[in-house]
């Protein structure tokens, strides 16, 4: 397992629902694996959860009934996610939401995963203070980061937040001088209060010299 930051998996999910707690599934994943930066993988796939989805939620995917219906099963698409993500860490824009999904879709296949989960909104709220808001889509606005696709389907949203993630990481590296941004750091810096990150990036970066 790779402990560096910009080595992991950036994953998002598109689902029925807010829960799987309340019986919500996952009707697509998209990811992108980078290693020292660079991307080197990509992984998208519709699933059919079995049931009928929301005209809201085929107005705020786009993703349509009839487009699952033939759809592989969650099932079959999570065995071939969790081959893809490996060892490897993971990372997405609202974390806790993706994670609960990615949990109760493996756990119905009996598979797990060994990498740490990070949070590109929490972290962004700590190096970002004085963005408008910390939504995605506001984020790479923010960042003046060229945008082409559609938000809301699981790989464009995975890619964006790859290209935030390493704008994240530069500016990071350039502000505190701190060339190899460790997992570790990052665990730390999503731990830390707001007016509190300076100094602690100062001092991790004194440290780590």
């Amino acid at each position: 397992m790779t402990t560096m930051a910009n080595s992991l998996v950036i994953l998002d999910f598109e689902t029925t629902g807010l829960s799987p707690d309340m019986g919500d599934r996952a009707i697509e994943i998209g990811a992108v694996k980078i290693r020292d930066g660079k991307i080197i993988d990509r992984f998208q796939a519709l699933m059919n959860p079995k049931r009928q989805i929301s005209p809201f939620i085929e107005e705020y995917t786009g993703i349509t009934n009839d487009m699952l219906k033939n759809a592989q099963s969650c099932e079959g698409v999570m065995g071939q996610f969790a081959d893809f993500i490996g060892d490897d860490n993971l990372l997405a824009h609202n974390a806790s939401f993706d994670k609960r999904f990615l949990d109760a879709e493996l756990s119905r296949i009996s598979r797990t995963y060994s990498g740490q989960f990070f949070c590109s909104l929490l972290v962004s709220r700590r190096v970002y203070p004085n963005a408008p808001n910390h939504k995605l889509g506001s984020l790479i606005a923010y960042k003046n980061i060229l945008s082409e696709g559609s938000f809301h389907r699981a790989l464009y949203d995975s890619e964006m937040t790859t290209q935030l993630w390493l704008a994240i990481l530069n500016d990071i590296s350039n502000e505190y001088e701190i060339a190899n941004i460790s997992s570790s750091l990052i665990k730390k810096l999503s731990k830390t209060a707001k007016k509190a990150v300076p100094n602690m990036l100062q001092n991790w970066s004194k440290n780590k010299v």
